[in-house]
């Protein structure tokens, strides 16, 4: 689909992507760029890239797309670094787990034959770095592109269709639309996940079973990472958690009322939900 591809970020996504790439042939060569050497090797190595570099300017030079797999704070500047470096009609995407924040200070300013389609694939892991890459990490998951009012149809079209051949699906919504959902089923629990870390008893932690476990794993997210995305999806986060608030309220009344037939609606309720995921 491509001759060359540039992966500027090589972490989790950014090493599992290009491994992904480079598995189903969907570009001639895939260029990694790190600050680190020894991360490039092992990029490298493990056959996530066909070369690497430091040097940013030479790693975009000749790509068609450059992919942004850095931590969401740093996309919008890296976009407007390298723009100017590419050739007509090339590409800029990113997999940013934010979109709204980024669409927004990127319409309109880049150079014109300089594209950018914002895209969120909806896979990971607690676990970070090159060496947790991993070539199947999207076999079977979902990737949101997004359209905004700027966004270059063909373009639209070009990455829509690489990520159905990564990860099985691709879904178009807006930025808008993907920041409200994400904020319920993705950046709510991380933080949940982080406050119930926070507020149990570290002597009770010694006594955690597996069930504790299972609701905190993604606790142990990387919090540099995760600052970013709470604080740019602040909006539509802090909605979501008043509604959570809400419920935790109607539960809590529940109980001090030992009210027995109501919780047992609510967990029916939510078990069946629950059930159909």
């Amino acid at each position: 689909m491509f001759n060359q591809v540039t992966i500027i970020g090589l972490g989790l996504i950014g090493g599992s992507l290009g491994l992904a790439i480079r598995r189903k042939r969907l570009a001639r060569r895939v260029i990694g760029v790190s600050r680190k050497p020894s991360t490039l090797r092992r990029a490298t190595r493990i056959g996530a890239i066909d070369e690497g570099s430091t040097d940013l300017r030479r790693a975009v030079s000749g790509a068609e797309l450059v992919i942004l797999a850095t931590p969401v704070d740093l996309i919008v500047s890296y976009a407007k670094r390298i723009a100017p470096w590419l050739q007509p009609g090339s590409l800029i995407s990113d997999v940013g787990s934010t979109k709204a924040t980024i669409v927004q200070a990127l319409e309109h300013r880049l150079p014109r034959p300089v594209a950018f389609v914002g895209t969120h694939p909806l896979a990971g892991s607690e676990r970070r770095g090159i060496d947790a890459a991993s070539a199947t990490l999207f076999d079977g998951s979902l990737c949101v592109v997004t359209k905004a009012a700027a966004t270059n149809p063909q373009a639209l079209a070009r990455v829509r269709r690489l990520w159905s051949r990564i990860a099985g699906r691709a879904v178009v919504m807006s930025p808008r639309e993907h920041d409200q959902a994400l904020a319920a089923v993705s950046h709510l629990p991380h933080l949940v996940a982080f406050c119930l870390m926070g507020a149990t008893n570290h002597g009770a932690l010694m006594l955690a079973p597996r069930s504790f476990l299972d609701a905190t794993r993604v606790a142990k997210s990387d919090p540099d990472l995760w600052d970013d995305i709470f604080l740019t999806n602040r909006i539509a986060l802090a909605r979501a958690l008043r509604q959570f608030q809400r419920q935790l309220d109607r539960t809590k009344t529940l109980l001090s009322r030992a009210d027995r037939a109501g919780l047992r609606r609510f967990l029916k309720h939510t078990h069946a939900l629950r059930l159909t995921l």
